[in-house]
């Protein structure tokens, strides 16, 4: 009896060691790589606060130039990454990810002290590595029991952090003086310190356990020859993915580059905190469902219920802009549930969507070579937006080009979320999607 009450005690005594080392890592985990990729916007997005008023070369307004520039670098950035991140060695993540965020800060001292229209060249330079920072960050998440929880919170750094350094760098130009030129260099010094520091923090999380190898699958690097069979075998669902998420990109980096025009039109002029106020409230309600889905221990039972988020997504996307049109909704309640929308879209394809696909069907890989395939083109698809609205949308405003997009962009998502849904419901009910060669052996 006495020794079953010991057994007992110890038992009790590991749960609750086990419950801390977990709760320790989840907390450790998040912190580290919500504020890397937060910290990492600081280097991308504060120019686009800017106006750049008046200024034109060679036809084209010089901030959409100077946006083209920057996303041509990170597309580039995102090809090259379906081989450098798909075959990353863990031993190298910190060195790259530090390197490649001083290369971006260089870059923009370039833009500032290069004269026009010579500089817009230097955020290209500075596009190009910013790119791989995501998948470097979530390359110390997959693979895990935990994953879908701090994919969460990872995702929801790039929506928050997005607004706060523009509120950030508006303020850095307003209070002291600091020219539109100058300013995302400075706003990029504030961070250079917090991210060295999150990195450091990365670095420490231990490697997948033994129990999160078999419930979600090892990851492993991916050559070339099998990036190509993986691509081939699931080539249908993979291909009209990637079709909406050149849409849905688009549109996302057209409302985060334009939100300033945006709002302005709205007639929030001359409020910095806009941009972090209404993002808030967005990155709040994406992560309580994609925390609820987290939750859910079945990898194919959560792989489809982020098919049903797409479908929700795409409808509150369009619903929100109708009533916003017959003014039945103000401004920033229709910019709140659009971007709640376009982001509860947006988000599972940041790692999430492909962590719960690779755990499911038992693929051999990771998830950064699926990730990369899906943003490269999403990226070329926001250049090409760009362009059509300079050069065939040019008198139309922001606002009423955005409202088009959305249009756009749900009733793809609608098409796209039903029609995977129902080819993955059949894939499971029938044959593997993978050959054995790709695919985990049960056994194994």
């Amino acid at each position: 009896m006495a020794l079953s009450l010991e057994r007992v005690v110890f038992f009790l005594e590991d749960m609750g060691k086990e419950k801390s080392r977990n709760f320790k890592f989840i907390l450790q985990a998040a912190l580290a790589s919500f504020g890397a990729y937060f910290c990492m916007y600081a280097f991308r997005k504060p120019f686009t606060v800017a106006t750049f008023k008046d200024l034109n070369f060679w036809g084209i307004d010089y901030k959409i130039l100077l946006i083209i520039a920057q996303v041509l670098g990170y597309t580039l950035s995102k090809f090259l990454g379906i081989k450098i991140i798909a075959e990353l060695k863990s031993s190298k993540r910190m060195f790259l990810l530090i390197l490649f965020i001083l290369i971006s800060e260089l870059a923009l001292l370039g833009f500032a002290m290069v004269p026009l229209p010579y500089n817009m060249a230097f955020l290209f330079l500075n596009g190009l590595p910013l790119g791989m920072i995501w998948g470097i960050v979530f390359s110390y998440l997959e693979g895990r029991k935990t994953t879908e929880i701090l994919g969460v919170i990872l995702c929801s750094s790039f929506i928050v952090s997005s607004g706060v350094v523009k509120s950030i760098g508006k303020y850095t130009m307003d209070t002291f003086g600091v020219s539109e030129f100058w300013m995302p260099f400075v706003t990029g010094l504030y961070f250079i310190i917090p991210l060295i520091v999150f990195a450091l923090l990365l670095e420490k999380l231990p490697a997948p356990t033994e129990e999160d190898k078999l419930n979600r699958t090892a990851r492993k690097p991916l050559s070339n020859r099998e990036r190509i069979k993986l691509y081939k075998e699931l080539a249908l669902p993979l291909t009209i993915i990637i079709v909406f998420y050149v849409f849905l990109t688009g549109i996302r980096d057209f409302r985060d580059n334009f939100a300033r025009e945006i709002w302005d039109t709205l007639g929030y002029t001359n409020d910095a905190s806009i941009y972090s106020f209404s993002e808030i409230p967005i990155a709040i309600c994406v992560l309580i469902i994609m925390a609820f889905i987290g939750t859910i221990a079945n990898n194919f039972k959560a792989f489809m219920y982020y098919h049903i988020a797409l479908l929700f997504g795409s409808f509150a996307i369009a619903i929100s802009t109708f009533l916003f049109q017959i003014h039945i909704v103000n401004p920033v309640v229709w910019m709140i549930v659009s971007g709640f929308g376009m982001y509860l879209c947006y988000i599972p394809f940041q790692g999430l969507y492909f962590d719960r696909m690779i755990a499911t069907f038992k693929i051999k890989g990771n998830v950064g070579f699926l990730i990369y395939i899906a943003d490269a083109f999403g990226y070329l698809g926001s250049v090409l937006i760009l362009l059509y609205k300079n050069l065939g949308e040019s008198n139309v405003s922001y606002l009423n080009f955005f409202i088009i997009l959305i249009y756009i962009i749900s009733a793809i998502g609608i098409f796209v979320a039903l029609l995977s849904y129902l080819f993955f419901q059949k894939k499971k009910n029938t044959t593997p999607i993978i050959p054995s060669m790709t695919y985990a052996e049960n056994s194994m």
